[in-house]
């Protein structure tokens, strides 16, 4: 079994197969941190009950870890998948190169995926690094942060590279798995666009309301 495994993740198809597999599980990660912060427009109590309910739960260390696999495989595929790429013929991540279209969003998959990953060390630095002044006041520390000028711009760029990487890597994802039809491939790919625009604006509506709200617009 172990040995089956290590040549599956050995080959190209395994390795394509491990991060689309890892990247779709990291959407609905996405859609689920997403929600949860939109307690924040209900008012700081509400996010704060919230933020406490999730710090509470005994699964939480484990779902971390988790995430973090999760994180660490869909990275490290994506690196070892790219270098494969720029090695031997260019085809990436599968939808563009089978429907003979390139957008900006699929040439770009990795920088914008690097965007992401520094943006994501940034949001660990800001909130899990300072975990004990985020569990005191968790909506505080969260409005105070983002209303700085920086801090706001990171996150809004952040939130608009995650959107191009989405806006190619959903449909991607799921043809790389097999699920390539040509009743349910657009379907998927109308349905990935939307998911991104969704994502990159709410992640986005945080930083740009608590830093205009603070004079951020002067």
């Amino acid at each position: 079994m172990l040995r089956w495994i290590y040549r599956f993740l050995n080959s190209s198809i395994g390795r394509k197969a491990l991060m689309a597999s890892t990247g779709l599980l990291l959407i609905g990660f996405l859609i689920a941190h997403l929600a949860g912060n939109l307690s924040l427009y209900k008012g700081e109590g509400v996010f704060d009950e919230y933020a406490h309910f999730l710090g509470g739960l005994e699964i939480l260390p484990l779902a971390e870890f988790l995430l973090a696999l999760l994180f660490v495989a869909h990275i490290t595929m994506a690196i070892l998948t790219t270098l494969e790429n720029r090695g031997a013929r260019p085809v990436k991540y599968a939808v563009a190169a089978s429907h003979g279209k390139k957008t900006v969003s699929s040439t770009t998959m990795f920088i914008s995926g690097l965007v992401v990953l520094i943006f994501l060390g940034k949001h660990l630095w800001d909130f899990r690094l300072h975990k004990e002044a985020f569990e005191k006041a968790p909506a505080e520390v969260v409005q105070t942060a983002l209303s700085n000028p920086l801090t706001a711009m990171v996150y809004i760029l952040g939130a608009i590279a995650l959107g191009f990487h989405l806006f190619h890597a959903f449909a991607s994802a799921f043809q790389t798995l097999g699920v390539n039809h040509p009743k349910y491939t657009p379907a998927l790919t109308w349905l990935g666009r939307v998911l991104a625009v969704i994502l990159a604006l709410g992640f986005a509506s945080f930083p740009l309301i608590f830093w205009l709200s603070q004079g951020g617009a002067h």
